[in-house]
């Protein structure tokens, strides 16, 4: 009858506490303990925290707001009021403070047992998320705030959807600059600690911003950047995929063996341009070499002209003769906007939700997820991805 059981992981540092927990579970019956290596959806996660406590609790309202745990229990050794605040806060059903009381948390397990014994159990179903890999044709086109606002459009069309952007950028990102967004963690821990990657420590590096998505930002220093390998980065996203319905990158300009890699397991790739001689010369030459390796196929490659305006002088139609393939996207020219988002740390949306650029990235992210919605001062409409190809 273990089908009929309730799934519990124990995350626990002391062995004698563990032992404790292991006991009481099996007194109770009607669990099943799942073994320390195997991560994935469980029922009730018990955690113990330590010093690293905002961290910690950090992880637990990742794993809560991923679907990856039903319930929380936490234990500490640490009973300061604060703690316990942060502790309930954070989304833990119980707090146990060190040594346990043998009797409390038999009672809220029991308890727990009680109010989900008629709710029927449905297996945590992994992802096999999307990855959108927004590249510039040249640096200054706009790469960052096409990768940024593409991704919190895609989480405002629909909420349900989970969205995570990464920053790929090897000389030091911007995305948590354009996100106003702080945080000690990027992928060089990530790659650092390989062995450990798993989907809990995944969602403890992970940063939530208050637009929904997540972010992972670059490191700030070449050690964490030297740490990775086209190998480790395939894994990671890997990972993530099963975690999350879109992955937006953002990888800048480089085009070294990882930036490669993430191109060739891209699903889809936005090429960056706007419209000048220079940057559409790029454009054929990059397209040109995707295909020659093999990176693109099919309508996998998509360009995106940034910082249209009607009255440029080459014409869309010169545009596409130049570079030998139709444009799948106009993003309009407002430069004050654009300015006033990247110095404010906000998204287009937060700075005017009405205006032509940031109504751009909503009916592109609406076309995206395959829903119908009007499209204003394009061209038409070119992404032309079905709902059921996403």
């Amino acid at each position: 009858m273990s089908e009929n059981k309730l799934s519990v992981r124990l995350e626990l540092k002391n062995q004698k506490i563990r032992s404790e927990f292991e006991q009481i579970i099996s007194a109770i019956g009607d669990f099943l303990i799942k073994n320390q290596d195997n991560k994935s959806y469980c029922d009730l996660l018990i955690l113990e925290i330590d010093e690293n406590i905002s961290n910690e609790l950090d992880l637990v309202r990742n794993l809560k707001d991923s679907g990856a745990v039903r319930e929380v229990f936490l234990t500490s050794a640490h009973t300061e009021p604060e703690v316990l605040i942060k502790a309930l806060r954070s989304g833990a059903k119980e707090f146990f403070k060190q040594p346990i009381n043998r009797e409390e948390v038999a009672a809220s397990i029991q308890n727990l047992k009680e109010q989900v014994k008629d709710i029927k159990v449905v297996p945590f179903k992994t992802k096999n998320g999307t990855i959108i890999t927004i590249m510039g044709s040249k640096g200054g086109v706009g790469t960052t705030t096409v990768a940024v606002n593409l991704a919190a459009s895609l989480k405002e069309a629909n909420n349900d959807k989970s969205v995570v952007l990464i920053d790929m950028n090897f000389n030091f990102g911007e995305v948590q600059v354009f996100l106003d967004l702080k945080t000690s963690f990027n992928w060089g821990e990530l790659a650092k600690n390989i062995t450990r990657v798993d989907s809990t420590y995944l969602m403890s590096i992970l940063k939530e911003h208050s637009s929904g998505i997540y972010v992972l930002p670059s490191p700030t220093d070449f050690y964490g950047v030297n740490q990775a390998t086209p190998e480790i980065m395939e894994q990671i996203l890997g990972l993530i995929k099963k975690e999350f319905d879109y992955i937006v990158i953002d990888n800048g300009q480089s085009l070294n063996l990882i930036s490669q890699k993430i191109l060739e397991i891209s699903d889809v790739i936005g090429l960056v341009s706007v419209m000048s001689l220079p940057c559409l010369r790029n454009v054929s030459r990059l397209s040109d070499t995707f295909r020659k390796f093999g990176y693109v196929h099919g309508d996998k490659l998509r360009i995106i002209m940034n910082r249209y305006h009607k009255n440029t002088v080459l014409t869309i139609d010169e545009a596409e003769k130049a570079i030998k393939q139709k444009i799948s996207w106009l993003i309009p020219n407002d430069y004050n906007t654009a300015m006033t988002s990247i110095n404010q740390g906000k998204l287009l949306s937060q700075v005017s939700k009405r205006a032509d650029i940031s109504l751009s990235f909503s009916e592109l992210a609406a076309s995206i997820l395959g829903k119908k919605k009007e499209v204003k001062n394009q061209k038409k409409s070119f992404w032309r991805w079905s709902a059921a190809s996403l």
